[in-house]
């Protein structure tokens, strides 16, 4: 045996394909029996030692479910799946000891010797394929035409329930994260900042007067106001951050590589943002916010809540204090 292990090359959309499954918060979470249950019946179904809900993350593939595998995740480079997700069909290695792709993988030289793989993608709303649902066997086989089609159908369940996970993340009327899409996804960043020393400021806002525009114009102009601040939350964004709808009237910006000042300067595009719609919108109110900005300390924020309370005090702060303020403190920022 050589030691030439032929790597899965990198999808053309992977920026993208990584995006929507980190978008799903689903990563590093524990076990459910919504996926367990597809891995159970996979494993009987085709008569094999082991069956996977497998997500190709950036260095990794990582398993949501693993039934007759121990391992919660393996290197991609070394990954079947990572193959698998090139091809829009199921991926089949009849026997791998045969395919000099993956005649020398480790994980088939070693532990769990795989002989038989057969994956098929599971994709994400937007087409991207984030992983597979797939099944392995110690022994060389082949798949029946029926097999494929049950193949298919069970990644079909598997997407779908990915697909409902994403929706308990994400807030219906705005599209944009939910609060436990935020607290999820803020803490994870947040410690990522507190390794790297790296900067980051949040953001609270709050739309002004949401009941007045209820009580006056209808529950749908509302609905409407807290969509068009929603929109322009996500325009002035960038890549890096994340915008959440907490409920209510109430939003957050997690801003990544920002300090206090640079904070600042991205809600100013915000309030021009908002100055110009309400000029030209010709609706019968104005969508204005309240903000509190608070720079994110170590020492001083042990975790994301710390965070969202203090920001949440100095929004208030600010929308009592109204009007009059100048924007130049964090207790006093306004749009």
């Amino acid at each position: 045996m050589g030691d030439i292990v032929e790597k899965p090359a990198t999808p053309l959309d992977e920026q993208a394909r990584l995006e929507a499954l980190q978008s799903l918060g689903v990563l590093d979470t524990p076990p459910e029996e919504r996926f367990d249950r597809l891995t159970r019946i996979a494993r009987q179904l085709f008569g094999v030692p082991i069956a996977l809900v497998s997500l190709i993350d950036s260095e990794r593939q990582w398993f949501k479910s693993a039934d007759g595998l121990d391992a919660s995740e393996t290197p991609r480079d070394i990954s079947f799946c990572g193959h698998a997700i090139l091809g829009d069909d199921v991926f089949i290695i009849p026997d791998a000891t045969q395919d000099p792709r993956f005649a020398d993988n480790p994980l088939v030289t070693g532990e769990p010797h795989i002989r038989f793989y057969a994956g098929c993608p599971i994709r994400h709303a937007d087409g991207s394929k984030l992983g597979t649902l797939c099944i392995i066997d110690r022994q060389p086989r082949i798949l029946e035409m029926g097999e494929l089609i049950a193949m298919r159908d069970l990644a079909a369940l598997a997407e779908r329930e990915l697909a409902m996970l994403e929706l308990a993340t994400q807030d219906e009327l705005t599209g944009l994260y939910n609060r436990r899409a935020f607290l999820m996804l803020g803490q994870q960043s947040l410690n990522f900042c507190a390794r790297e020393g790296i900067s980051a400021s949040l953001v609270f806002l709050d739309l002004d007067d949401l009941k007045g525009i209820n009580d006056t114009h209808g529950h749908e102009a509302g609905d409407h106001a807290i969509a068009t601040l929603a929109e322009e939350i996500g325009n002035t964004c960038r890549d890096m951050d994340i915008a959440a709808r907490l409920g209510g009237d109430e939003f957050v910006l997690l801003l990544l590589k920002a300090k206090k000042a640079t904070a600042h300067r991205i809600l100013r595009r915000l309030c021009d943002a908002l100055d110009t719609f309400n000029e030209t919108s010709g609706l019968p109110y104005d969508v204005t916010c309240s903000l509190g900005v608070v720079e994110f300390d170590g020492e001083r924020h042990e975790n994301i809540e710390e965070l969202l309370s203090e920001g949440d005090e100095l929004m208030y702060a600010n929308k009592a204090n109204k009007p009059g303020n100048s924007g130049d403190d964090s207790s006093q920022a306004s749009a």
